[in-house]
């Protein structure tokens, strides 16, 4: 089983930075891949980016790639979400979520956090 507790969420007016934690913890953590996630009100879950664990590639979806980047630190079994140029549109709870192989999908989801970005 592993725990994820994500934090650094707040409120940010258009334009500005947040970056955002993710802790693991639970069992040896190695995962394939870790993910984050947004959702807005009202809507679902959408992928944000996520990093390779091994090598540390990412990929990002379009809506904020340029904006924002995803960073890894093994020894503190932790993701962060850099956000730059941040838009009202990016409000959303954000997640994040282990997945363990290649093959798997995203599970272990973290309870996340609140992002509003004002006008």
């Amino acid at each position: 089983q592993v725990q994820l507790v994500e934090s650094g969420g707040g409120l940010v007016q258009t334009g500005g930075s947040l970056k955002l934690s993710c802790v693991a913890s639970g069992r040896t953590f190695s995962p394939f891949a870790m993910g984050w996630f947004r959702q807005a009100p009202g809507e679902g879950r959408v992928f944000v980016g996520q990093i390779t664990w091994s090598d540390g590639i990412t990929y990002f979806d379009d809506s904020v790639k340029g904006r924002f980047t995803i960073t890894k630190d093994h020894a503190k079994n932790t993701v962060y979400l850099q956000m730059n140029n941040l838009k009202p549109e990016d409000t959303a709870v954000y997640s994040c979520a282990t997945q363990l192989s290649s093959t798997t999908s995203f599970k272990y989801w973290g309870p996340g956090t609140q992002v509003t970005v004002s006008p």
